[in-house]
C-alpha cells in the first residue's frame, strides 16, 4: 500500500472510533441515570479498574500497555464529565 492508502484507511479507523465513543457516551449517560435515580456517587474507582483491567488484559499491541492505559483514562475521564453533567 502506498501513503495515501494508509490515511484513507485511518481516515476511515478515526470516524469507526468517533462512532464508537459517541456510542459510549450515549452508554454513560444510560449509566447516570440510574446512577441520579438510585442516588449512587458518578465516580465509581472500582468499575474504573475493572475497565483497565479487561482492556490491558486484552490487549496484544503494537500499543503498550501504558498507552492503553492513558487512552482509556482520558476516555472514562470525559465520560464522567458526561455523566456529572447530565
Amino acid at each position: 500500500m502506498e501513503l495515501a492508502d494508509w490515511r484513507k484507511r485511518i481516515d476511515a479507523l478515526n470516524m469507526q472510533l468517533l462512532e464508537l465513543l459517541n456510542e459510549r457516551a450515549r452508554c454513560a449517560q444510560g449509566v447516570a441515570a440510574i446512577k441520579k435515580r438510585k442516588l449512587l456517587p458518578i465516580f465509581d474507582p472500582v468499575r474504573e479498574q475493572q475497565v483497565f483491567e479487561s482492556v490491558l488484559g486484552s490487549n496484544q499491541g503494537p500499543l503498550s500497555d501504558e498507552a492503553v492505559r492513558r487512552i482509556f483514562e482520558a476516555i472514562i475521564l470525559e465520560a464522567r464529565r458526561l455523566e456529572e453533567s447530565s
